[in-house]
């Protein structure tokens, strides 16, 4: 691949630009299809939506208004206030269906406080777009009426704030990026433009790649999330992908290789180790699909499409690009900087000195590493998975305060359950005497403090059934009501009539179906990229003890990327630390995402490093010298393209949302382990205590296909341990 874009370079070239273009006007041609609830919500709750959708009901995005007197609510100033309200709300002509707190009784136990309610017309998916006249109409309200608290809160308010929150991160994101990466690059090459190439191959991949998406949301909708972690993914391995290519071909040519056999060696060298490591992430973003959830399908879709792209780019038109420019490619050096190819087979003495140390003292280096890898993963042993709250997501904002407010004063209120009652006859004596004794029972049991709100829609044959939850903000002891409704109260009373169906939902139903849903995927999900992983790594380098080894170095690293999580997120130590409140909990997806991504992201370095080792053991190294020599010549490539993606990762760290936050943290910690203890330590001491066997290659894998491919290169010095040829490696005897 390597060899044939170098030779025919404006056509590798152009037809890339081709190739990003075209995905670019395709996925603008037919548009991108995001996930709607129907698609994404499990479960009770997800038949509740989806019976809602199918039967053409709008379940309506419900706002509420909180007035609040220091005196009665029935007094002249506080009607006033309701009034004012009512009328400013519906001069927006956005809203519809106001109910007045004086008519449904919506007025606090103490008498202090009513609440107005309203929807916003239109589709509910979109009306976050267009309450924004109404929260500046409540505002003014505030405003004039300054002895009184006014606040709003409802599915509306809250999309826009989430909305608006996560476009300004997305925003923030997308600016820092860039500059970031081709500072390190910068600092890593020396030149300006070798600084540059790798930045416009990865945003021509992540440009090319939102077409790709468009395209495949067609079969699989695309949640909002999944263009976020694209461009995070994106850059990073991209940028990875070509500064691995990039400095071996830099390296070949310090030795003296004329460019085309440079960019050979580089293709059969980093760009085999870009397409192992590539093809690793892609498997392991396919096991998102094991988790039969459109929101992880999309995610997973959208992320092994950009790496495929970004892998592809890396081994076609950057060894064209490259060609084309030739020497310029050191072009805006430093001036203090020597050019790679005044420094050939370079290695770092900082690294030369660790791995002195460790190989010394395998036996220890492993204890301590690896002792200390299970010591930070402990405190994931009591890591909680749950949907964030809108304060744990969001922190102390506005919105977030007229929640708690409204939650304390009307439990239930903001987030009621949803029941959807359908039959062969909703208006028929019996299913109307069921739908009133639900009522009355869902009071009575305690799982809610009224009021119960029916609507019957007798042309699609439904009724809906709103029911306040008690627990207020505590979503424990709303699942607990939840819990109540659906175990107690509803086979007691709607259970009882043949042929009527009631699935309970809302959004308390629909986080707890969403995270049992995700805890019965973890094990096949877990086990399907552990199993293809280890195979993948098998397949490359035909050694069962490196395949395990990686496996295993993997698991630590991930264990304590968890445990770090925790501890910050979930038990607070250190969070004022990054700008973060311990919020309580880890956001359910983010385990099983972390596991996926992290478990192919961390192959990048595996890989490339033990493909420098097995390259000096062929032409003749002891393993001992093999190991030293592949980690340290890699040091200076490996550090950097750490550096890029620990940096990439934590500017997501800095983004307001905790969601956003906890996976920027979780993935940086996880690279950053991987690129010094596990690299530094636990793969140069488990790979010296293995010995020759790191080589042994069973009878079996001689049937399986060979990924190995050939080795193009000399030898970079002369053998430094002398052996004997019994002792030589299996490949090189054969």
């Amino acid at each position: 691949m390597g060899s044939w874009s170098a030779e025919h370079r404006w056509a590798a070239v152009a037809a890339w630009l081709l190739f990003a273009v075209v995905s670019v006007v395709l996925g603008g041609v037919v548009g991108q299809i995001d996930a709607a609830d129907h698609d994404t919500v499990p479960g009770e709750a997800g038949q509740v939506i989806r019976t809602l959708h199918d039967k053409g009901v709008q379940d309506p995005a419900l706002e509420s208004v909180l007035v609040r007197s220091s005196g009665a609510v029935t007094d002249r100033a506080a009607r006033d206030t309701v009034d004012d309200v009512i009328t400013s709300v519906r001069a927006t002509g956005q809203v519809t269906d106001i109910r007045s707190p004086y008519d449904t009784e919506a007025v606090s136990g103490d008498g202090h406080a009513a609440l107005v309610q309203f929807a916003v017309t239109g589709d509910p998916a979109t009306a976050g777009d267009r309450v924004g006249p109404v929260l500046t109409a409540v505002e003014q309200v505030a405003d004039r009426h300054k002895d009184m608290k006014v606040e709003e809160f409802g599915a509306a308010s809250a999309d826009k704030t989430i909305g608006d929150a996560f476009s300004d991160d997305f925003a923030q994101a997308e600016y820092s990026v860039v500059p970031l990466a081709i500072g390190i690059l910068f600092i890593a090459f020396g030149a300006l433009v070798a600084a540059v190439l790798p930045v416009i191959l990865s945003l021509t991949a992540v440009v090319a790649t939102t077409g790709l998406v468009a395209l495949a949301s067609h079969a699989v909708p695309m949640s909002d999330s999944s263009g976020i972690v694209m461009l995070l993914v994106g850059m990073a391995v991209g940028v990875d992908y070509c500064l691995f290519y990039l400095r071996r071909e830099r390296e070949e040519r310090a030795r003296g290789r004329d460019a085309r056999t440079a960019l050979n060696i580089a293709s059969a060298t980093s760009g085999r180790a870009v397409l192992v490591s590539g093809s690793t992430v892609i498997v392991a973003m396919a096991g998102m699909f094991l988790t039969g959830m459109t929101e992880f399908e999309g995610m997973g879709l959208a992320t092994l499409l950009v790496v495929a792209v970004a892998m592809i780019g890396s081994v076609t038109v950057l060894p064209a690009v490259l060609s084309l420019l030739g020497e310029r490619v050191e072009k805006g050096r430093l001036p203090w900087r020597r050019p790679a190819r005044q420094a050939p087979d370079a290695e770092s003495r900082v690294w030369r000195a660790v791995l002195g140390t460790v190989l010394r003292r395998p036996k220890l280096s492993l204890l301590v590493g690896a002792g200390a890898l299970i010591a930070l993963a402990v405190p994931a042993t009591a890591l909680h998975p749950a949907d964030l709250t809108l304060k744990q997501e969001l922190g102390d904002v506005a919105m977030v305060r007229a929640y708690e407010d409204i939650s304390t004063t009307f439990p239930g209120g903001p987030e009621p359950a949803e029941v959807v009652v359908t039959a062969e006859d909703i208006t028929g004596a019996r299913v109307t005497a069921a739908i009133a004794a639900f009522r009355e029972r869902a009071v009575s049991s305690g799982a809610s403090g009224g009021p119960v709100q029916v609507s019957v829609h007798e042309k699609q044959n439904l009724a809906v059934i709103e029911v306040p939850l008690t627990g207020g903000d505590s979503r424990a002891r709303s699942e607990k009501s939840l819990e109540v409704l659906r175990e107690q109260v509803r086979p007691q009373t709607l259970g009882r009539v043949e042929g009527v169906k009631a699935p309970i939902g809302g959004s308390v139903a629909a986080s707890k179906d969403f995270a049992d849903k995700l805890g019965s995927s973890v094990a096949p999900v877990f086990a399907f990229v552990i199993a293809f992983a280890f195979l993948l790594m098998l397949l490359s380098f035909r050694s069962p003890l490196i395949a395990l080894t990686s496996t295993v170095l993997n698991l630590l690293s991930v264990g304590a990327a968890y445990g770090i999580l925790t501890a910050v997120f979930q038990k607070g130590w250190g969070a004022s630390l990054i700008g973060a409140h311990g919020v309580g909990a880890i956001e359910s997806w983010l385990p099983l995402f972390l596991f996926v991504i992290l478990f192919g992201l961390s192959m990048d370095y595996h890989v490339f490093v033990v493909s420098r080792i097995r390259e000096a053991r062929l032409r003749g190294m002891s393993t001992r010298d093999a190991i030293a020599h592949g980690i340290a010549t890699t040091a200076g490539v490996v550090t950097s393209a750490a550096v890029i993606m620990v940096g990439v990762f934590a500017i997501f760290g800095t983004l307001s949302l905790q969601g956003m936050k906890q996976m920027g943290l979780g993935l940086a910690i996880a690279v950053l382990i991987d690129a010094t203890v596990i690299r530094g330590m636990l793969l140069p001491a488990a790979m010296l205590l293995l010995g020759e066997r790191n080589w042994h290659v069973p009878a079996l894998l001689n049937r399986l296909p060979d990924l190995e491919g050939g080795d193009l290169a000399a030898p970079e010095r002369p053998v430094v341990t002398h052996q004997r040829d019994d002792e030589a490696p299996e490949h090189a005897r054969t």
